[in-house]
């Protein structure tokens, strides 16, 4: 079972909704999670906000921290998470869960950061966190790699409750 899969059924059984800020994945996470039938049950939608601007405007990363540090940080991640829940509101009730993604897949480096430099955001009641990833391989593996950790990421929150 995919962990797609696992963290959706892990929601649905709690009656709760997931919602995607992505950068460098461009929709692949929310794609990778739309793709398991009946994920409209906890995915309430998802924001790309590629350029750096977007992650202001739309999802409300704090202009400052964005012109300080730019958008390849731990706290931006942070931020995209956390407020991509109030964005993906479905009726008035913010999503539980946010899972955010920024960082470099290449081929170039970005604000002084190399390719494969990544981090990862998840929002829930359970906290807000950030994981910084540095991957390897070409700008595709980078890109699916992070969509891997951030499923894994999200799904551990929901492990950790089971222990």
């Amino acid at each position: 079972m995919s962990d797609a899969v696992r963290l959706l059924d892990a929601l649905a059984r709690r009656g709760e909704r997931v919602a995607t800020a992505e950068s460098l994945t461009g929709g692949l996470l929310a794609a990778e999670i739309v793709a398991v039938p009946g994920a409209s049950n906890a995915f309430s939608g998802g924001v790309v906000a590629y350029s750096t601007e977007l992650k202001h405007s739309i999802v409300g990363v704090d202009a400052d921290l964005l012109a300080e540090r730019g958008a390849v940080d731990a706290d931006v991640a942070c931020q995209l998470a956390d407020r991509v829940r109030l964005v993906c509101a479905v009726d008035g009730r913010p999503a539980d869960v946010g899972i955010a993604t920024t960082g470099v897949a290449g081929p170039d480096p970005q604000d002084g950061h190399a390719p494969g430099t990544v981090f990862v955001g998840i929002a829930s009641a359970r906290g807000i966190r950030s994981v910084r990833l540095e991957l390897g391989g070409d700008r595709e593996s980078i890109r699916r790699a992070t969509v891997a950790a951030a499923l894994a990421l999200a799904l551990a929150d929901f492990d950790s409750d089971a222990e």
